[in-house]
């Protein structure tokens, strides 16, 4: 299944697919996400930018990733490796649940890498939050490596954050 950019028509689709995420994020007692966030404010500025990528099947989005350069603030605070050069951050990468366990989590990743060495990038950087065991391991299993936790707004839980030195 190829990833591809996912327009501003997709918009009803793609808010569908983070609520479904959120539903079930919360039915397994992972509160990572909620109606403030990911709301469709963030997502259609996703959209508008062109930064968001999918995978489709079945004629419906099953797995997103945003990619761009908007790092938080709270950033600043942690030890990164990649201190000159410029890192691509992910945000908000899902698979739907019906679709978990097939591999798209993967291929996301590896689209973000692709995406990252392509267009000039030095390494990769992401938050997850912490009591979300399956993105922790996922990501410790891509060989990025954590940095130091962050907190936000409203959340009990902090994230961690971590980065990949590509090249």
């Amino acid at each position: 299944m190829e990833i591809h950019s996912i327009g501003l028509k997709e918009l009803k689709e793609v808010n569908q697919f983070y609520a479904e995420i959120t539903a079930d994020l919360r039915k397994k007692g992972v509160n990572q996400w909620d109606r403030f966030y990911p709301n469709r404010f963030v997502i259609k500025t996703d959209l508008k930018k062109g930064n968001l990528f999918g995978i489709q099947a079945d004629k419906q989005v099953v797995g997103a990733v945003a990619l761009d350069t908007n790092e938080s603030k709270k950033y600043r605070a942690l030890l990164w490796e990649d201190v000159n050069g410029t890192p691509l951050i992910i945000h908000r990468l899902a698979v739907h649940p019906q679709y978990q366990g097939k591999g798209f989590g993967k291929k996301l990743l590896q689209f973000a890498e692709d995406y990252a060495m392509t267009n000039g990038h030095t390494s990769i950087r992401l938050d997850v939050f912490s009591d979300n065991p399956g993105a922790l391991t996922m990501y410790e299993r891509a060989g990025f490596q954590e940095r130091g936790i962050i907190r936000f707004p409203f959340r009990k839980v902090p994230y961690k954050c971590f980065e990949k030195i590509l090249g």
